[in-house]
């Protein structure tokens, strides 16, 4: 029933056999499979390092532990993790008298029910796989983090459902931490679910062979996520050019229009350090490389920008057109995705088209070669991964395979290969530290230096709230570089003074998030300038700062200026990023977890250890409540405390405090002394 192989600790009944072993520091990796060998695959995984298994073996079961963390099994198999100190973390879900052997006078325990509910189940999928139960007890006073990008408010996930499946704005990055001391990697890639429930925690998986998870326990959220890096990898170093400010719009149209929009940032001596051509500058989906006849002069164009001190962001989308130069061959060697029935068309925007199947390593190389003969010759060194999640017409998950299976049962893994491609295209070139901007991610993005964008949202204040909760619940993912487009996507008139109202305050936000990045589709549209080629697609109004009158425009000169100040406090936070996972943008709980008010505060959060930013995200709102977390020794000295940036007001902290915000002000707070401090408030 029980054995132990190395560290590794076997559990076999039936026809299930479940690994529990050491992955890491104060982790354990967990599979359990009812096929006659375990998958081998390691998913999010890398190989581990450091840890070790301590297994023991009696008549009333069996125990695993690994530092800070112990598996409990039972006769029977059920599993209980605990900390150092004994306190359980998590435990399977099991209301069953089969787990118990009465003729051999095992007695049961308080789980014993006629319910007979597992807590692994496997249901068999005709002549397939297995549909997968994973449930686990549940604390109905638990607070839930991380789990990726849900266009909703909630913070803390506890009582929400989440589909874990890719789409336009939804990214599923399967990782969840707890304030109970623990942090679980669910790694599957399959569709599926997980309901955070007050009764149960069940983890759901549409199609699989395999239960895989990955488990951790750490005093602090810190320690946890600082595990969770080690075990999946952690972000490159962020090059200088990611710091400041980024320019984007639906969508440059021509090279000489992209220049003259760099040209003026550089005339009003604006700080500028990226612009961005979006899509369609290409003659057909799935022909990535320039259209000539309005962008005729690419290495002209990027040496010009290279002068200015601007780095060129090129839009690249994984969609073929079934007309384009490299279709069939595409088709020939294997390189586009399957459909399971009717034409092989998986969105019909400017054409019928299907994706690149990068979850094909062959596929990923001719992309790149692609990518390397005609953009990155030039000097380009940055990408706009576009489409990743990837987005279809209908999410018919059931109906696209791809090299590695079906999508139900590998789907979410799409983004991060298609972020592997690129990676390894450019550190092959030895280029150092890439960075690329994509539209969705998986557990592991990180790894490969992905730059994750909330898609395709609207332009509401409702809209800015929800991307307060994405954005802090995606670094308690363990994805540390995270944008939205300033204003939203979807609609926004700049001449509208309702909008621009909703502009600055996004505008504000943005300047506090890793990175600060202007984009949107603006009303109204441009005509198309031909019906052929690049021509074809439509460009959204006017985008940049000048545009949305004068005072909105001396507005955002102050905010881009003040990012160019925090530039040193940047770099610390990006460095800290990549040398631990820790995200520049977190909860105010992750860096004062003792506070229990610091876990209250859902629409707040801290921009590195030193700064509360507390954005504005209603309209007409001139003053909001500000929670400042409590500071250590401030009773035994009075300098201790949050200063006010507008005002210079000193505040202690462990209270809430009613912060004004003119529309000119984002309430920001900064911990009295640190460099910080000086950094924003020597330019106002």
């Amino acid at each position: 029933m029980f054995k132990q192989d190395g560290k590794r600790l076997i559990y076999r009944f039936d026809d299930e056999t479940v690994w529990i072993e050491p992955w890491g520091a104060d982790a354990l990796r967990v599979r359990a499979t009812r096929c006659p060998d375990m998958p081998s695959k390691d998913w999010a995984l890398l190989p581990p390092t450091g840890g070790r298994g301590e297994v023991e073996v009696s008549d009333d079961g069996a125990r695993i532990s690994n530092g800070r963390i112990t598996a409990e099994l039972t006769p029977s198999g059920m599993v209980t993790f605990k900390d150092s100190q004994g306190r359980v973390l998590l435990q399977e879900y099991v209301r069953s008298r089969e787990q118990y052997n009465f003729a051999a006078g095992e007695r049961p325990s308080g789980f014993a029910s006629a319910l007979n509910i597992e807590a692994r189940e496997f249901k068999p999928i005709l002549g397939a796989d297995y549909r997968l139960t994973m449930r686990f007890e549940s604390d109905p006073n638990e607070r839930i983090y991380g789990m990726g990008q849900y266009q909703q408010p909630y913070l803390d996930l506890k009582g929400c459902e989440l589909e874990l499946a890719q789409r336009n704005s939804q990214a599923s990055v399967p990782f969840m931490v707890s304030n109970l001391g623990y942090g679980l990697l669910w790694n599957n890639p399959a569709v599926g679910r997980v309901c955070f429930g007050k009764n149960m925690t069940i983890w759901e998986a549409q199609s699989t062979q395999i239960l895989d998870y990955w488990i951790t326990a750490g005093e602090t959220p810190r320690q946890i996520l600082e595990r969770y890096g080690q075990a999946t990898g952690t972000a490159p170093q962020m090059p200088e050019y990611g710091l400041g400010f980024w320019q984007c719009k639906l969508r440059y149209q021509t090279q000489e229009e992209l220049l003259q929009v760099a040209r003026e940032y550089k005339r009003r001596n604006l700080p500028i350090d990226v612009i961005v051509i979006d899509f369609f500058h290409w003659p057909m989906q799935g022909e990535w490389k320039f259209d000539p006849e309005y962008w005729p002069d690419p290495a002209a164009m990027v040496q010009e920008l290279k002068e200015m001190g601007i780095e060129l962001m090129v839009s690249i989308w994984p969609t073929v057109d079934h007309r384009s130069e490299n279709f069939e061959a595409m088709r020939e060697q294997g390189y586009l995705v399957r459909t399971e029935r009717g034409h092989r068309i998986a969105m019909d925007f400017h054409g019928n088209t299907i994706h690149l199947d990068v979850t094909n390593p062959d596929a990923r190389r001719y992309l790149w070669s692609k990518v390397k003969n005609n953009y990155y010759k030039y000097g380009i060194k940055m990408y706009w991964l576009d489409v990743a999640e990837p987005e279809y017409t209908y999410y018919d998950f059931d109906l696209y395979r791809y090299h590695l299976g079906p999508h139900v049962k590998i789907g979410n893994v799409f983004p991060l290969k298609y972020a592997q491609a690129f990676y390894e295209g450019m550190t092959a070139e030895c280029q150092k530290n890439p960075l690329n901007l994509v539209r969705c991610a998986w557990a592991g993005s990180q790894r490969y230096g992905a730059l994750i964008w909330s898609g395709d949202i609207h332009s509401s204040f409702r809209s800015l709230r929800n991307q307060v909760a994405a954005g802090l619940n995606m670094g308690m993912a363990g994805i540390p570089w995270w944008t939205t487009d300033i204003g939203g996507f979807h609609g926004g008139d700049p001449e509208d003074p309702a909008f621009r109202e909703l502009f600055i305050r996004w505008f504000q936000y943005g300047t506090f998030c890793p990175v600060m990045r202007l984009h949107g589709d603006r009303e109204p549209h441009a005509e198309p300038l031909g019906t052929e080629g690049g021509g074809v697609c439509s460009s959204g109004a006017d985008n940049e700062v000048w545009s949305y009158g004068d005072r909105a425009y001396a507005i955002c000169v102050q905010y881009m200026n003040m990012r160019e100040r925090l530039r040193p406090y940047l770099r610390q936070l990006m460095t800290e990023a990549h040398e631990r996972g820790v995200p520049p943008m977190r909860p105010l709980f992750f860096d004062f977890p003792q506070d229990d008010a610091a876990w209250e505060a859902e629409d707040q959060y801290m921009f590195g250890p030193d700064l509360v930013v507390a954005p504005i995200l209603e309209s007409g709102a001139e003053t909001r409540q500000v929670y400042l977390p409590y500071l250590a020794g401030q009773e035994e000295d009075g300098s201790c405390g949050w200063k006010d940036i507008w005002t210079g007001e000193m505040v202690s902290g462990g209270k809430t405090v009613m912060a004004k915000a003119p529309l000119e002000q984002i309430p920001l707070f900064a911990r009295a002394g640190t460099p910080v401090e000086s950094m924003l408030m020597s330019g106002l």
